[in-house]
C-alpha cells in the first residue's frame, strides 16, 4: 500500500504515542493519583457493580450465569455479582459480569468519546482483585489507570459516523489494560498486552443495538475476555506489532488517528473525570429527549393528558436512532420512538418503561406511531452535542414546547448529590445491603476500607 508522507508521519507518532502513553502507565508518576479521581473511579466502580447487579433477574442473563457458573477455574475463581454471589472461573466471572453489566443500560459512559470504559475494565479488575488479592485501595487506583488507557485510545479514534458500536471495538483494550495495572506489568509487557488486544477486538454495527439483537448486550463482555487473554498470553511471548492499532482501527477500519489525545496532559486531566452517570435506562443518546419529555409531560395543559397528544415533533443529533415496533427490550432502550412515548405514558424511563409489559402497552404503541423525528439544526459542540427540541401536538391545536441541550449525569450537569448513591443502594441492595453499604462507603475513600482486602467486602456481602 502506498502511504502519503503525511501519513508515514501520522503512523509514527500514534506508535510513539502509545509507547509514551504505556510507560507513564508503568511509572510511579502514573500511581500518584488526586483524590478526585480517585474519588470519581470510586463512583464509577460503585455505578457499575450496582448496574452489575441490576440484570440479576433478567432471564438471559441468569442462563448465561448458570452456563458460565459451570466453567472450572481451577484455583483461580472469582465473583459472580448477583444474590448469593456464586463463584466461577477468573475469565468466566468476567463474561458473566461483563453481560450483566451491558444489560440494562445502567452503566457509566465517557463523554469525550463513544466508549463506555467502565464496562470494558470493571468485569476484569473485579476479578483480578479477588484472584489477586488486592486491596480496595489497589482496586480503586486501577480503576482509574485502566480507565485513563482506555479511554485515550478510544478518543484517539473516533467514528463520528457511530456505524460501528464502541463495544466490540474497544472493550478487548480495556480487558487488557485492567489486567495489565493489576498486575503491574512492565512496560514492555504492556505493550505487548495493547498491541496484541487491538487485533482482538470484533466489529458490531450499532444497527444491532437498534434493531434489538441481543448479541450486542455481549460484545463487551466477549472483548473485555478477549483482552484477558491477551494480557496473559503476553508474558508467554505472544504480543502484537507497534503498529497493530494504526494496522486495525486506521487501514481497516478506515478512520485516521489523533495521537494527542494519547498524551495530553498525561496526569493532569484524568479521563474518568469525564465520565456520566445515568438514572434513565436506555441508551444516552436519548437522555436530553428524556428530560425534554418529562418536561412537556409536566407542561400539558389543565385538563389534558397523554391520550391527548396527537403528534410528538423531535429534533435531535440522531434522527436515525429510532424503530417504531421494537420487539425487545434493547431496541426500545435504543429507539427514541419508543423512549418518548413510553416516558410520556409512564412518567420515567426507569428499567419497567423498556420491559416487555411496555413494549406491549397499546398506549404506548400508537404514540410510537406518532413520532415525528428531524436533525437537530444547527449541530452544537460538546457538551451540547446530544440535544432534544420537543413539540408535542395536542388535540385541540395547542401545543407544548421545551427543550434540553445537554442530559444530566455528565460533567457540565452533575447530579445532585444522593441521586446516584440511591440508585446504588436501591441495586447493590437487592443482592446485599451489606455490599450496598459498603460501595456508599467506598466513594468516600475512608483509608481504613481502603486499606481492606477487596476479598473482606465479598465476604461481608456473603454475610
Amino acid at each position: 500500500m502506498t502511504r502519503s508522507p503525511a501519513d508515514a508521519q501520522l503512523q509514527a507518532r500514534t506508535a510513539e504515542g502509545l509507547r509514551s502513553l504505556v510507560d507513564w502507565a508503568c511509572s510511579p508518576a502514573a500511581r500518584d493519583i488526586p483524590q478526585a479521581a480517585r474519588k470519581k473511579a470510586a463512583l464509577v466502580l460503585a455505578d457499575n457493580l450496582a448496574a452489575i447487579i441490576a440484570a440479576q433477574d433478567e432471564p438471559e442473563v441468569q442462563q448465561v450465569h448458570r452456563q458460565l457458573g459451570a466453567e472450572d477455574g481451577g484455583h483461580e475463581r472469582a465473583t459472580v455479582f448477583r444474590q448469593g454471589f456464586p463463584q466461577s472461573g477468573r475469565i468466566p466471572a468476567a463474561l458473566a459480569n461483563g453481560i450483566a453489566g451491558s444489560w440494562c443500560e445502567l452503566d457509566e459512559g465517557y463523554r469525550l468519546a463513544p466508549c463506555h470504559a467502565g464496562l470494558y475494565v470493571i468485569p476484569a479488575l473485579l476479578a483480578e482483585a479477588e484472584v489477586l488479592g488486592l486491596t480496595v485501595g489497589e482496586l480503586v487506583d486501577a480503576m482509574a489507570l485502566s480507565y485513563e488507557i482506555t479511554a485515550r485510545i478510544a478518543r484517539c479514534w473516533v467514528y463520528p459516523q457511530m456505524t460501528l458500536h464502541p463495544h466490540p471495538q474497544t472493550a478487548a483494550i480495556g480487558g487488557a489494560m485492567a489486567v495489565a495495572v493489576c498486575r503491574r506489568f512492565e512496560a514492555a509487557r504492556m505493550h505487548a498486552a495493547l498491541t496484541a488486544s487491538a487485533t482482538l477486538i470484533t466489529v458490531g454495527g450499532f444497527s444491532h443495538a437498534v434493531n434489538g439483537a441481543l448479541v450486542r448486550n455481549v460484545w463487551s463482555a466477549v472483548g473485555t475476555a478477549n483482552g484477558m487473554r491477551a494480557a496473559d498470553w503476553s508474558g508467554l511471548g505472544i504480543g502484537g506489532m507497534a503498529d497493530g492499532p494504526w494496522s486495525v482501527f486506521t487501514e481497516l477500519l478506515g478512520q485516521l488517528p489523533n495521537p494527542d489525545a494519547l498524551t495530553q496532559s498525561l496526569g493532569q486531566e484524568w479521563a474518568v473525570a469525564n465520565g456520566y452517570h445515568k438514572i434513565h435506562a436506555c441508551c444516552q443518546s436519548t437522555h436530553s429527549a428524556v428530560e425534554a419529555t418529562l418536561q412537556a409531560r409536566a407542561a400539558l395543559p389543565a385538563g389534558m393528558g397523554v391520550a391527548d397528544v396527537k403528534e410528538i415533533h423531535l429534533a435531535t443529533h440522531r434522527p436515525a436512532m429510532t424503530n417504531p415496533d421494537p420487539d425487545t427490550s434493547l431496541a426500545g432502550k435504543f429507539s427514541f420512538a419508543h423512549v418518548l412515548a413510553t416516558t410520556l405514558v409512564h412518567g420515567h424511563a426507569d428499567a419497567p418503561a423498556f420491559s416487555a409489559h411496555a413494549l406491549a402497552d397499546k398506549s404506548v404503541a400508537r404514540l410510537r406511531h406518532r413520532v415525528h423525528l428531524t436533525r437537530f439544526e444547527p449541530a452544537l459542540p460538546r457538551p451540547h452535542d446530544r440535544p432534544a427540541r420537543l413539540r408535542l401536538v395536542l388535540t385541540d391545536g395547542r401545543e407544548v414546547h421545551t427543550e434540553c441541550l445537554s442530559a444530566r449525569g455528565g460533567p457540565d450537569r452533575p447530579w445532585e448529590a444522593g441521586v446516584i448513591e440511591d440508585k446504588i443502594r436501591r441495586l447493590a441492595g437487592a443482592a446485599s445491603p451489606q455490599l450496598a453499604d459498603d460501595l456508599l462507603r467506598l466513594i468516600e475513600l475512608p483509608p481504613a476500607l481502603l486499606a481492606r482486602p477487596w476479598q473482606d467486602l465479598l465476604a461481608h456481602a456473603r454475610s
